[in-house]
C-alpha cells in the first residue's frame, strides 16, 4: 500500500506550513467541533483523543461527527486505558465501521500501571485487530523534546519497533510528536531521525494559540520543556502570565529552517480547547504566506 494513495498531497510540495494540517479534539468538544466547523478546510483530519474521564461510547460519537461534518476522524488508542481486549476489539470495530475511520494514533499512555492487559502500542499493533478493521494509516508517536520516563535512545529503538510492526501487518506508519515550544530541538530530532534512516512521514505538534497560563499547564502536565529560556524565543515570558500567546515564532521559524532533508512532513494542531481560535489562527497565516 502507497503511502500517496492514501495521503496524495503529501508527495506535493508544500505552500506553507499550515499546508495539510490536522487538529486534536476531545471526545467532549463535539460542539465546539460544530462551532468551528465552518473554518476547518474540508476532509481536514480530527483526531479524537484518548483521555480519561470519557467513556467509550463518547469517542465512537465524536469520530462519527468528525466524519459527518466532512473530515477525516483519527481515532486515538491509549493502551495503558484499555481495560480488555473486548472493550478494544469494540472500540476499533464500531469507530471502523460506524465512523468509516481508516486512521488510528496508538500509544502506551500516561497510567502507570495498566488498566488492562496492554502495557504498550506496539502490543496493540500486535494484535491484529487494526488490520482486521480495515485501518491503514498507524500513527506513533515522536517526542522532540524527550520522554520523561524513557531515554532518548530507548525512544528511537522503540520507534523503529513500532514502524516495523506496522509495516509488517500490511499497514502504513506515520509519527505525530507531542507538542512542543522549542524549534530547534524539533529540527534537530527531524534531522536525527532522518539520519538514522526513518524515513516515514511526519506530523509535528505545534500548540495552539491560548491563554499563556493554560499553555504552560498543559506543558507541565505532558512534560513539555517550558523553560524561560525556551518560551522566550517562543514569544512568552514565564514571568508574566497574563494574556494569550500563538505559534507564530515557532510555525515561521520551522518554515525558515526545515529543508528537504527534514523529509515529508506536516503540522498537527493541539488547540486546547479552543478548536474555533485555531482554525482562525490557521486561517490567517495561510492569507498572510500564500
Amino acid at each position: 500500500m502507497s503511502y500517496a494513495a492514501i495521503h496524495p498531497n503529501w508527495e506535493k510540495p508544500m505552500g506553507n506550513m499550515v499546508d495539510g494540517y490536522s487538529l486534536e479534539m476531545t471526545a467532549k468538544e463535539i460542539d465546539g467541533l460544530r462551532e468551528a466547523a465552518p473554518l476547518i478546510r474540508p476532509d481536514t483530519q480530527i483526531a479524537v483523543t484518548f483521555l480519561p474521564g470519557e467513556e467509550i461510547e463518547q469517542r465512537i460519537e465524536a469520530s462519527c461527527v468528525v466524519r459527518e461534518l466532512g473530515f477525516e476522524p483519527i481515532a486515538h488508542v491509549s493502551a495503558r486505558r484499555i481495560k480488555s481486549h473486548e472493550e478494544l476489539d469494540y472500540y476499533l470495530r464500531e469507530t471502523a465501521q460506524r465512523a468509516q475511520a481508516k486512521r488510528i494514533f496508538v500509544i502506551a499512555g500516561d497510567p502507570p500501571e495498566p488498566e488492562g492487559p496492554f502495557e504498550d502500542s506496539l502490543q496493540i499493533i500486535e494484535t491484529g485487530l487494526l488490520e482486521k478493521y480495515g485501518y491503514e494509516v498507524i500513527g506513533v508517536g515522536g517526542h522532540p523534546e524527550g520522554h520523561p520516563n524513557v531515554s532518548r535512545d530507548d525512544l528511537w529503538v522503540w520507534m523503529q519497533r513500532k514502524l516495523d510492526a506496522i509495516t509488517a501487518h500490511g499497514m502504513v506508519p506515520l509519527v505525530v510528536t507531542q507538542f512542543a515550544f522549542d524549534d530547534d530541538a524539533i529540527v534537530e530530532w527531524l534531522a536525527d531521525m532522518r539520519e538514522r534512516g526513518i524515513d516515514v512521514p511526519v506530523r509535528l505538534g505545534v500548540p495552539g494559540p491560548a491563554g499563556i497560563k493554560r499553555l504552560l499547564g498543559f506543558a507541565k502536565r505532558c512534560g513539555v520543556g517550558a523553560s524561560a529560556s525556551v518560551m522566550k524565543k517562543y514569544g512568552v515570558s514565564i514571568t508574566n502570565l497574563v494574556g494569550k500567546a500563538g505559534p507564530d515564532k515557532l510555525v515561521g521559524n520551522l518554515e525558515e529552517k526545515l529543508t528537504e532533508r527534514h523529509g515529508r512532513v506536516r503540522l498537527h494542531f493541539y488547540p486546547f480547547g479552543a478548536l474555533t481560535a485555531s482554525a482562525e489562527w490557521i486561517n490567517d497565516y495561510d492569507a498572510r504566506h500564500q
